[in-house]
């Protein structure tokens, strides 16, 4: 039988946990099949294409934990979608009349890849699916292993997706920070816009995870900065219904009592309806390869500023978006755990040929497996009834209901 040879690749959008997830594959790799070959596809399924990769050379191996102190992703991400010839055309990756799908697994194979781990979120491992479709259905030889990376947590039916614990505490850390802006002025209106597409959770558990780090606070009393400017007045996710009136008639009680108010709101909250706003008015709102909307391109929390401002008397309002930072920091504790058990079974079952997504089956009571790719699928949406963020509500003393 011929030897076995391992390739990785990073896509999609960056989160806390992609270098410590290639470091972890070097060192398992290094650790239980030492004589495997190893090699990285640079800037994702991009260098798939193009057949742009890096030899994990022995220096790096020894190297490698050092990884596990550092965000971004070593080896390169990008968003290309191996399904959607017409982009790859357009962006140089293939030629005229190439299928995509195709043009990757000729490259694996004359690479003499044997196995491929994915690291990526619901866009990067439903490609790798599509991928480990085609290779199956004409005959290559290739395990696809996938790990799943998002700050959303929005995986279906992953539990807990890598980086997302971390992206909310280091999201309450920028905000930390960030809320002092309300000592800068009178009748200041802070809106912390916060990443998530489609799911609340990491709004959701950065606002936690602040008002867990600021109930600790001291303060002296008789001054200004007190836990009231240290609070949370509202907080607005994609799966909450919003009522305008209502919550800025709340807000404005707020910031006529304490003299400012703070928001913390998901970058998808209310993007249907902000995209056909603008549609309706002529505007043509930009999409990437996967067909989701460029939400870099929407600005949710200006949004939410634009119809505040105003309603609430601000004499001055600002908005902070927390994403890159967060979403570029290396992992927490918590993530380096749950990154080292998801690479510990991909390489196991890697080296047993069972391809799939590694994670916390939420549809097998949480247990750590090997789901198989046509279950996964993005856009998991957050679970209000959670009972912490009931609790994170109450704290706020905000009234929710689904949308």
């Amino acid at each position: 039988m011929a030897k076995q040879k391992v390739a990785m690749l990073t896509a999609g959008g960056l989160a806390p946990c992609l270098s410590s997830a290639v470091g972890g594959l070097i060192e398992r790799y290094s650790d239980i099949a030492p004589d495997l070959d190893l090699v990285a596809y640079k800037s994702g399924y991009q260098g798939v294409l193009l057949g742009d990769s890096i030899e994990i050379t022995r220096e790096m191996r020894e190297k490698a934990p050092l990884l596990h102190r550092y965000g971004g992703s070593p080896i390169g991400n990008s968003r290309v979608k191996l399904t959607n010839a017409a982009d790859c055309v357009k962006r140089g990756l293939v030629k005229e009349g190439d299928n995509p799908l195709r043009v990757a697994a000729e490259r694996l194979a004359n690479d003499g890849i044997t196995i491929l781990h994915t690291i990526g979120g619901d866009d990067t491992n439903t490609t790798a699916a599509d991928l480990a479709a085609y290779l199956a259905a004409n005959g290559y030889n290739l395990t696809v292993v996938g790990l799943p990376k998002t700050v959303d947590n929005d995986v279906v039916p992953i539990r807990q997706s890598l980086g997302a614990w971390t992206a909310a505490e280091v999201g309450a850390h920028f905000f930390d920070n960030v809320g002092n802006e309300q000592t800068a002025a009178p009748r200041t209106l802070v809106i912390h816009e916060v990443m998530g597409r489609h799911c609340g959770w990491l709004t959701a558990a950065t606002a936690r995870a602040y008002l867990q780090r600021t109930s600790r606070n001291q303060y002296v009393d008789g001054l200004m900065m007190d836990a009231h400017l240290k609070s949370i007045d509202a907080v607005y996710l994609p799966e909450m219904a919003f009522d305008l009136d209502a919550e800025a008639a709340r807000l404005k009680e707020s910031m006529d009592r304490n003299g400012h108010a703070t928001v913390f709101v998901s970058e998808g909250a209310c993007l249907d309806a902000i995209v056909a706003e603008r549609e309706a008015a002529g505007e043509t709102v930009k999409r990437d390869a996967f067909g989701h909307v460029k939400i870099d391109t929407i600005n949710v929390g200006a949004w939410f500023q634009k119809q505040f401002a105003s309603l609430l008397n601000a004499e001055r309002s600002l908005v902070q978006k927390s994403g890159y930072f967060a979403r570029s920091a290396p992992a927490n504790s918590d993530d380096l755990r749950l990154i080292q058990s998801m690479v510990d079974l991909a390489v196991e079952s890697a080296l047993n040929r069972v391809s799939g997504v590694t994670g916390h089956d939420e549809a097998q009571n949480g247990k750590l497996r090997t789901i198989e790719f046509p279950r996964i699928k993005g856009g998991k949406a957050f679970d209000l009834s959670t009972a912490w963020f009931a609790e994170v509500m109450d704290n706020i003393g905000q009234k929710y209901k689904e949308a």
